[in-house]
């Protein structure tokens, strides 16, 4: 297999692999797309193409909780450690999205997901990325930002590099690279590399977090997830919330 070589003036492309790595800092310049594939950035991509309005990323269970009592008949959605929160709706792709009307609104918040998406917010643009948008997400960023360096922010778990973000960033790098000029670095490259090598849903369904969802009966959730390129919505973030970027 060959790469194309990027010139050095070409914008970046790098991925990180764990969200705790975030430098807000350094974000002004620079587009983010960020990626939970089981399941956060998954389920917002699909509950926005079931047809609600917009999602809130809650930093926590408690912003949470504050967001959806300042939004009268909000949905609040989530989890944690992978346990649907008590009383909340589910947070996976298709429970949530089942649960969805036109225009609704939901707050959502997961244990790494969501975290991330409010730790990139001073970001030019903040995407939501998956398996399941990369090429209709890719082709957005490269014609609504050209030239500006793109950064792929993996969720991780807790604190630790998860495979299923890591090969989600790997689509996402590659899509890019078929619409654009990009520089990768050679995280970007191993991403690439890693998604190149791996059928999605066998990988998905192998990795720590795949088995641990797995036990909780949520094979048909991690098939979706892992389902490349079938969904056409490109969640980004405005005024707090994530809504479909216009077309």
């Amino acid at each position: 297999m060959t790469y194309d070589v990027a010139s050095t003036d070409s914008p970046s492309l790098h991925v990180l692999v764990r969200h705790q790595d975030v430098d807000g800092a350094r974000l002004g310049a620079k587009v983010v797309v960020v990626i939970d594939v089981l399941f956060a950035t998954s389920t917002i991509v699909r509950v926005l193409g079931a047809g609600a309005g917009a999602v809130y990323p809650a930093r926590d269970d408690d912003d949470a909780r504050e967001e959806a009592a300042r939004r009268v008949g909000a949905v609040i959605a989530g989890e944690y450690l992978a346990r649907t929160l008590p009383g909340w709706a589910p947070a996976t792709p298709l429970a949530l999205s089942a649960q969805v009307r036109e225009g609704s609104e939901l707050v959502y918040s997961t244990t790494n997901g969501t975290r991330a998406i409010a730790a990139c917010a001073g970001a030019v643009a903040v995407y939501a990325g998956a398996l399941t948008n990369a090429a209709a997400l890719a082709r957005h960023i490269a014609q609504a930002h050209p030239g500006v360096p793109v950064l792929l922010v993996c969720a991780g778990s807790l604190g630790r590099l998860c495979l299923g973000d890591f090969i989600g960033a790997g689509h996402v790098v590659r899509a890019l690279r078929t619409c654009a000029g990009y520089a990768p670095s050679d995280a970007a490259l191993a991403a690439e590399l890693a998604a190149l090598a791996a059928e999605p849903v066998a990988a998905l369904s192998g990795s720590r977090v795949g088995r641990l969802l797995a036990d909780a009966g949520l094979e048909d959730e991690i098939a979706d997830a892992g389902n490349r390129d079938c969904c056409e919505v490109v969640p980004v973030l405005r005024d707090g919330r994530m809504v479909r970027a216009a077309a």
